[in-house]
C-alpha cells in the first residue's frame, strides 16, 4: 500500500509453488537475469522494477514473451518491489544515509504513515561535521562505487545538510531545497530540472538512476539472507543500460 498510484509494485508472475527454499533478488528482471535465476533452481524473483509498467499482452515472440514463457514453466513468482520499497521506513532505499551516516534523518517527500513510522521518498539529513564540496564527493564517490557523475546548479563550498533520491527525482529538487539541503543527489536528472537548480540555489549531483539502486538491492539481498533464516537469497547483478562512448 505504500507503492505510488501510478505504479505496478506487487504481484508480477504469479506461481501454484507454495514453498520457497530459493529465491534470487535483481534490480532489474531482464531475460539474462531471469534465466540466470531459473536454471539455479530459484523458486521466487523479488526485483525492484516491474516487468512491464502497462499490461502488455505476449503477442509476439521476443524477450518480454521468452521471460514469461520461462517463468511458467517452471512455476517460479516474480515480484516488483518498486516504489513499495522506495517509500517504506524499514526498506533499504535510504541504505546511502547509513553510509553517509547522516544525523536527523528525516523522509524529504512523506506520503503516509506505515506501522507508526513515517514513509515516503527520499531522506535527508546532516552529516556528523561539514565538509569542503571536494572532500565530501571524495566521499561520496567510495560510497556509491563510481568516481564521476554529471552536476548542475550553485557549488557550494561547503557540504553539511544532504538531501538524496535513490531512481529518478529531478522532480523533488524544490523539496530538498526547502528542506535546506547542500547538495541533492539522484539520478535521471531532466535538461530543464537542471536549468531550474540555478534558481532552486542548490548543487544536484545526477550519479546515476542504476548505481542508487543496483547497490540498494544487493544490501537488501544481504539483508534477506541474515532475517530469513534457512532460505537461501542470492544477489544477480544487473548492468547499466546506460553505456558513455567515446570517439
Amino acid at each position: 500500500r505504500l507503492a505510488a498510484p501510478w505504479d505496478q509494485s506487487g504481484v508480477q508472475v504469479a506461481a501454484s509453488n507454495k514453498k520457497i527454499p530459493r529465491m534470487a533478488v535483481m534490480l532489474d528482471p531482464t531475460l539474462e537475469s531471469v534465466r540466470k535465476a531459473v536454471g539455479a533452481g530459484c523458486d521466487f524473483l523479488p526485483c525492484h522494477h516491474p516487468l512491464s509498467m502497462k499490461a502488455r499482452f505476449p503477442d509476439s515472440t521476443g524477450p518480454y514473451h521468452e521471460i514469461l514463457s520461462l517463468l511458467f514453466r517452471n512455476d517460479v513468482c516474480l515480484y516488483s518491489a518498486h516504489t513499495s520499497l522506495d517509500a517504506s521506513p524499514h526498506g533499504t532505499a535510504a541504505w546511502l544515509a547509513g553510509i553517509l551516516a547522516l544525523t536527523g534523518a528525516s523522509v524529504l517527500e512523506p506520503t503516509g504513515i506505515y506501522q507508526d513510522e513515517q514513509a515516503g521518498f527520499g531522506f535527508v539529513g546532516d552529516l556528523p561535521q561539514e565538509l569542503p564540496y571536494d572532500d565530501f564527493c571524495k566521499k561520496l564517490a567510495s560510497a556509491i562505487e563510481k568516481d564521476s557523475w554529471r552536476a548542475c546548479g550553485p557549488q557550494p563550498e561547503k557540504i553539511r545538510r544532504v538531501a538524496c533520491c535513490p531512481g529518478s527525482g529531478s522532480d523533488m529538487i524544490d523539496e530538498a531545497g526547502r528542506a535546506g539541503a547542500d547538495v541533492y543527489i539522484t539520478g535521471d536528472m531532466k535538461y530543464h530540472a537542471a536549468l531550474d537548480t540555478a534558481y532552486a540555489g542548490i548543487r544536484v549531483l545526477d550519479v546515476g538512476h542504476f548505481q542508487l539502486e543496483e547497490i540498494m538491492m544487493r544490501l537488501l539481498a544481504e539483508r534477506m539472507e541474515k532475517e530469513l533464516g534457512d532460505l537461501k537469497v542470492s544477489f544477480l547483478a544487473s548492468s547499466d543500460p546506460l553505456v558513455f562512448e567515446k570517439y
